[in-house]
């Protein structure tokens, strides 16, 4: 038979065990409230990115000189074992010198990656669109913007379908237009690629800048394109916030691959294709007729077409085959790495798969050809994203237009005033 004081203790113990759970749920909530502050603070945002971009580099370096190596290791099989001729020289030229100056840069890929899916599963999103709300509207945007400008920086294309979730048509299209300006994943291995050679010992701060720039350049076209533009009504923030929580390695992880396995896909496809064609364009016509492989290039098919845009980019510091580079772009930005990896091949760097070894060119001219690769034209999914979105293909045309002719601009501008200093 239980007695009351039994049963006053077991009353006292339950309410002890309650007050104490209490306060431990009060201490997660404090802390996951400070969390929240700190990664959304104006102040602690930018070293946080910071910190991500360096565990990109110095992460992803032992991984990537090991694909490196191993791809140098295939390139001097296929260079020793294959009989000389056009198919030794698309295997070699082409296929090893395009896809093999992408694929070293995988674990840097996954590593972007890895912190984005991380941000995604901790329920950090919602609750910094949340807190982003009042300097969104500032922008001329919503606070849900931040969702698809943040998801901008794996992949511009699955972030603008993203942007469906804004009520405002006017905040859901401004988003739209500046969500290219957010620098994808693909055009990592390019920064990677010029970062490693011209500021080896700079590299973060430089890939902040970039990205910075970008960030910079959204806000000032959003206020603009919001004030002249885009004409419409604000709506009020009503979401759902998730409670911050601890992602699973085994979710994060997995969401991981799934992008990495789309990046291996796009090397055996597209980027494939892309670097046989342009090696093909590159060999011919007359490929015996010249003594040097560079006089051969110049007068090959892409050589013609590269000298013929050179009047335009020649006052950035850019020679014909990054034009070429500019506009293999367009169909996919992974493809500018892999045809300057086929351009920039000669008979002294054979065996090189360091891209960043084979590049004539200034850390100015470095530095304003990264700033033009993240402006310039959306490539073809994006704009096809855009069109589907919105509604209207003038809106995509907009948008690849508006972008390359501030690209121009921006990188005209930097090469110039850099110049007068350098």
């Amino acid at each position: 038979m239980v007695t009351n004081h039994e049963r006053l203790e077991k009353m006292k113990a339950e309410w002890s065990r309650d007050l104490q759970e209490s306060h431990q749920e009060q201490d997660r909530e404090d802390f996951r409230h400070r969390s929240g502050r700190s990664v959304t603070n104006r102040f602690w945002g930018y070293p946080i990115l910071y910190i991500m971009f360096e565990g990109t580099f110095v992460l992803g370096e032992y991984p990537q000189r090991l694909i490196e190596w191993i791809v140098e290791l295939i390139g001097q099989g296929a260079e020793k074992f294959l009989s000389p001729g056009p198919l030794k020289d698309m295997i070699v030229d082409g296929i090893i010198g395009g896809v093999g100056g992408v694929i070293v840069f995988l674990p840097n890929i996954l590593l972007l990656y890895f912190f984005i899916s991380f941000m995604e599963d901790s329920g950090y999103m919602a609750r910094a669109a949340f807190i982003m709300d009042k300097i969104m509207h500032k922008m001329g945007l919503h606070g849900k913007s931040f969702i698809p400008l943040i998801m901008g920086f794996g992949c511009n294309v699955p972030a603008i379908m993203t942007s469906r979730i804004i009520e405002s048509r006017k905040a859901r299209l401004v988003t739209m237009l500046v969500n290219p300006l957010m620098s994808c994943s693909a055009r990592l291995p390019i920064y990677l690629v010029l970062i490693g050679a011209f500021f080896p010992g700079k590299a973060s701060l430089i890939l902040l800048s970039i990205y910075a720039i970008g960030i910079l350049l959204a806000v000032l076209m959003a206020r603009i394109f919001t004030k002249f533009l885009v004409k419409g009504d604000d709506t009020p923030f009503v979401m759902e916030l998730p409670p911050y929580r601890m992602p699973t390695a085994k979710v994060v992880l997995r969401h991981t691959w799934e992008k990495g396995k789309q990046y291996l896909k796009k090397m055996g496809g597209i980027i494939m294709v892309a670097s046989i064609i342009i090696w093909f364009l590159g060999y011919y016509p007359n490929h015996d007729a010249y003594a040097t492989q560079a006089e051969q290039q110049e007068n090959s098919y892409i050589g013609q077409l590269g000298k013929a845009i050179e009047p335009v980019i020649e006052p950035l510091g850019f020679d014909w085959k990054m034009g070429i580079g500019i506009l293999s772009g367009v169909g996919a930005k992974e493809l500018v790495v892999s045809t300057l990896g086929v351009l920039y091949t000669n008979d002294d760097d054979i065996d090189s798969v360091n891209l960043s070894e084979r590049i004539p060119i200034t850390p100015l001219v470095a530095y304003c050809y990264m700033l033009f690769v993240l402006i310039y034209f959306p490539c073809i999914a994006t704009l096809a994203a855009i069109r589907q979105e919105s509604g209207s293909w003038k809106w995509a045309v907009f948008a690849a237009t508006y972008t390359t002719i501030l690209a121009w601009i921006i990188a005209f501008a930097v090469h110039q005033i850099g110049s007068l200093f350098i």
